[in-house]
Formats: structure tokens, C-alpha cells, sequence
């Protein structure tokens, strides 16, 4: 019952959402290195720039921040001098910033076709939306679940992934939650980079998690849940 009602709210997510981050367009330039992102995944703001990331076909490190937590939400204040979210670092350019719409449009100029128009267009309704979407979720990635006897991966987990995908979304939010940093990878829909996946994967299916500490890979959104609380969750 808990999966159902976790799932139809997810979808109920995207839909408010708009389904921003389903299709890739408007892509430009490759970076050299993989941007970082800090961020949350309840935060509306966030979640406008990982739709982007989406539609750019642009890898990212995500630092989760959820409220509460310790591990990169305290990093981020010290490096920008404020827990503010969305907060991007760009190794290739040497850029940090915050604010969810300057974000996207230096996303758009640096790595896009430089048309940032449609994604700034509405944007304090997207917002509102966004705020909506996260109700949806009854607060599922604002949280830390992580404590003291959690345990701290030391290689990054890789996630295959695009924003609408409401179960991939369900993932995401327990990688927050328990402040796993992984490596987003988006494949959405026309993403050039679907070959690779099919080729790592041996199917077109997220999401797809691969851990380098144990040598796991999952599909199904529910295994790969359990499994990230059963190796990286509470140990005490």
C-alpha cells in the first residue's frame, strides 16, 4: 500500500511539475569535467535545475544538502558563505553560484544552444507549481535520515536517471535523504547517451544504480531503496 501511494505521488510530482526533464534539446558544448550540484530534493529551485540538467544532457555530482544534515549542507556554507540552495560549482570554468535562474541561464549560454528564454519563461509559476510538487511528496527529500551510525560510501554511487521519472524520483529523494553523493546520469528521452547506458546496462530501463564500493547493480526502484538503506543506513 506504502509503494502505491509513494509512486502515485511521485507521478502526481511530475505532473505539477510539468514534466521538465523528459526530453533532451537545446544541447551544446560537452564540459571536460562533471559540473556539481548541492542541492535538495524537495527544493522547487533544485529541482528547476535538474530539469535543465536534464534537458542538456549534462552529468552532474550531486552534493545532497536535506535540512538537518551534515556531511555537505555545512561544505556548502563554507564554500559559498550561505546554505542557499540550488548552489553550482563548475571545475571547467571556475564559476560558483546560487540562484536557480542565473543557473540556468549560464547553464543554457555554456552548454546549451543559448536560447534560455523558454526556461526562465513563467518562471515564478513554475515555482509556485514546483512548491506544489513537493507537497505531493509529503516532505520525501527534505530530511536527513542520516546519523552517526550511517555508514559513508568511498567512491561515488552512479545513478542513470532523468528528472520526470517518477520512480527515479523515488530514489533520488532516498540518496538525499541519507546524503549519499552520487554521479547523475541523464539519460532522457533523445539523449545521445543512451547507447552507453544500453551497453552498460544491457537495457533501456531507470533507474539504473551502480555501486563501486560493492559491486551492485539495480534496476527497480524499490530493490534499489532497500538496498541503499540496508548498506548505507543506520548501523547502531
Amino acid at each position: 500500500m506504502r509503494r502505491a501511494l509513494d509512486v502515485t505521488s511521485s507521478l502526481g510530482t511530475t505532473l505539477l511539475s510539468g514534466a521538465g526533464g523528459r526530453v533532451v534539446q537545446g544541447i551544446g558544448p560537452r564540459p571536460q569535467e562533471r559540473l556539481v550540484l548541492y542541492d535538495f530534493e524537495a527544493c522547487p529551485f533544485c529541482r528547476k535545475v535538474r530539469e535543465l540538467l536534464s534537458d542538456l544532457d549534462l552529468e552532474a555530482e550531486i552534493r545532497p544538502c536535506p535540512k538537518g544534515g551534515r556531511r555537505f549542507r555545512l561544505e556548502a556554507g563554507r564554500r559559498g558563505g550561505r546554505e542557499q540552495f540550488p548552489f553550482l560549482l563548475d571545475p571547467n570554468t571556475g564559476v560558483e553560484m546560487y540562484e536557480s535562474e542565473e543557473i540556468l541561464q549560464y547553464l543554457v549560454r555554456q552548454y546549451g544552444d543559448g536560447r534560455f528564454e523558454p526556461y526562465l519563461r513563467g518562471s515564478t509559476l513554475k515555482t509556485v507549481f514546483g512548491s506544489l510538487a513537493s507537497l505531493q511528496r509529503m516532505g520525501a527529500g527534505t530530511w536527513t535520515r542520516a546519523d552517526r551510525g550511517s555508514v559513508e560510501p568511498a567512491e561515488l554511487l552512479e545513478l542513470w536517471s532523468f528528472e520526470a521519472s517518477p520512480f527515479c524520483r523515488l530514489v533520488r529523494e532516498a540518496l538525499c535523504e541519507l546524503e549519499l553523493p552520487y554521479t547523475l546520469r541523464n539519460v532522457a528521452k533523445d539523449s545521445p547517451s543512451r547507447p552507453e547506458f544500453l551497453a552498460i546496462s544491457g537495457q533501456m530501463q531507470v533507474p539504473f544504480l551502480r555501486d563501486p564500493n560493492t559491486g551492485q547493480a539495480l534496476f527497480e526502484s524499490a530493490e534499489i531503496i532497500d538496498y541503499l538503506q540496508e548498506t548505507y543506513g543506520e548501523t547502531e
